[in-house]
């Protein structure tokens, strides 16, 4: 076993849950292997070329990846690795959202402006017919349009992406979206504080609430507090000093400032530990995918692994 390879202990905890071929494509190169060269372009970020040869051809990798970043597998996987901490009562249900910027490669820019095929399609005939094989749009993994289609934004420095994430309150990332560099953080809560979806060992429906939100002052809005009264979730986000002046201006009008507990907001520095645990990760750090489907299967498989070795 090389250095970041999965346990006998990390890989029987994912083996129930990975799929299995359908025989009809020929069999599968082994999973632990193909899983083992992963990670360790996750963690290194070497080129998929340069992958060592004890993890097979590096081509049976880098599709493996690419395909279940397509078809949602490394969610669905994130998804199981939760669930079974949950029932070991490993998960703090403090939750703290935040988002961090991630500078792109060069390598990372040039996709191609149309939306990408569909896993296991061979595309339509030159007319625009669909051919025999293909599959509906609705399956296409999100992506294409062009920079911003691939979460791509512009700034001063160059392309930058932004990996928007939910923590537990012992450094776990529940939830991650990627978008481009330039988007406001307050414009994901919600679809962040929703991919939260920790399904049951038994019957019943998965949980999505937390016990407890923190989060800072880019979070800090009416719409955010609203829809987190609406959802019974008690919040601690600390108020902007201009809305604090511009409710003083109002007197009475204005109404009561917003709870705000000190002791509960000291503990959102884990949202902060947990991105310096994704950034361990070379290929997380810097994007060097051109689709925003792979670079976010890139982050799911890093918090997997967290997920596995915490």
């Amino acid at each position: 076993m090389g250095r970041g390879d999965l346990t006998d202990t990390e890989w029987e905890r994912l083996r129930p849950f990975l799929p299995v071929s359908n025989g009809r494509c020929g069999r599968w190169r082994d999973h632990r292997q193909v899983i083992d060269g992963i990670l360790h372009r996750v963690r290194t970020g070497v080129q998929w070329h340069d992958l060592p040869k004890r993890f097979g051809p590096w081509k049976t990798v880098y599709e493996r990846h690419r395909l279940w970043s397509a078809d949602g597998t490394w969610e669905r996987l994130l998804q199981q690795v939760q669930a079974e901490a949950d029932a070991a009562g490993e998960i703090g249900w403090d939750i703290s959202v935040d988002s961090t910027i991630v500078r792109a490669h060069q390598h990372a820019a040039g996709a191609r402006t149309n939306a990408p095929p569909a896993p296991g399609s061979k595309g339509g005939r030159r007319d625009g017919t669909p051919g025999r094989d293909a599959t509906a749009q609705s399956r296409r993994p999100p992506g294409g349009g062009g920079a911003g289609g691939e979460g791509l934004g512009r700034s001063r420095g160059g392309f930058t992406s932004k990996l928007h994430l939910s923590t537990d309150g012992r450094c776990h990332p529940p939830s991650l979206i990627v978008t481009p560099g330039q988007r406001a953080d307050c414009t994901q809560f919600k679809t962040v504080l929703e991919k939260i979806r920790v399904p049951r060992p038994g019957p019943g429906r998965p949980r999505k609430t937390p016990d407890s939100l923190a989060a800072d002052k880019a979070y800090s809005n009416g719409p955010i507090r609203e829809y987190l009264r609406r959802r019974g979730i008690c919040h601690t986000i600390p108020e902007k000093t201009d809305s604090q002046a511009a409710r003083l201006r109002k007197g009475p009008r204005g109404g009561r400032p917003p709870g705000f507990d000190e002791e509960r907001y000291k503990k959102r520095n884990t949202v902060e530990r947990a991105i310096n645990r994704l950034k361990q990760s070379r290929a997380v750090a810097t994007r060097y995918d051109k689709r925003l489907y792979v670079f976010l299967g890139t982050a799911t498989a890093a918090a997997i692994a967290i997920w596995l070795r915490t």
